[in-house]
């Protein structure tokens, strides 16, 4: 329990870290750490035509509302786009505006590679290798026991709902 303990606290102190070191890497950007990773998610070649809200939020495991204030603000400062999901018109499809792109791959980039060499200082190849290894290990698992929550939380509005006289 004490390994246990010391592990996710520092878990959680490079989290804090990472948002106030990163965001301080790409704030002459107007950047901030939630920024970075959303113009990262919009960067890559299977997101080029754009990703829903709701797919976003999967890829970036953050939920629908905490974004939604995120690309509001995103696309009032130029650098996303939002219309209408042509699958699915409930649905928006956001993209990287070219505003956002040149933000992106000129501004940002090689303030994050410069933020990463920095970061990652003393560690090998192999280091970084087994770290994010570990990493994937922990995720999938909390993963599991967050489907595990949702699914027990439908069943528990399904048991209430089916003893609620109606």
């Amino acid at each position: 329990m004490e390994l246990a303990n010391r592990l996710f606290f520092r878990l959680y102190q490079c989290a804090n870290m990472l948002h106030k070191t990163g965001t301080r890497a790409v704030e002459a950007q107007g950047l901030t750490t939630q920024q970075w990773a959303v113009l990262g998610a919009l960067s890559r070649p299977e997101a080029a035509d754009g990703m829903s809200v709701g797919d976003l939020a999967r890829y970036l495991m953050v939920s629908r509302q905490n974004l939604s204030g995120l690309i509001s603000r995103m696309e009032r400062d130029g650098h996303l786009g939002s219309a209408p999901d042509g699958r699915d018109r409930r649905s928006r499809r956001i993209t990287m505006t070219e505003s956002g792109r040149e933000v992106w791959v000129n501004e940002a980039q090689p303030n994050i590679r410069r933020y990463y060499g920095q970061a990652l200082a003393g560690f090998s190849v192999g280091d970084m290798a087994h770290t994010l290894h570990y990493l994937l290990k922990l995720l999938g698992n909390m993963q599991r026991l967050d489907e595990e929550g949702v699914a027990a939380a439908e069943d528990g509005h399904e048991a209430s709902d089916a003893a609620t006289p109606g």
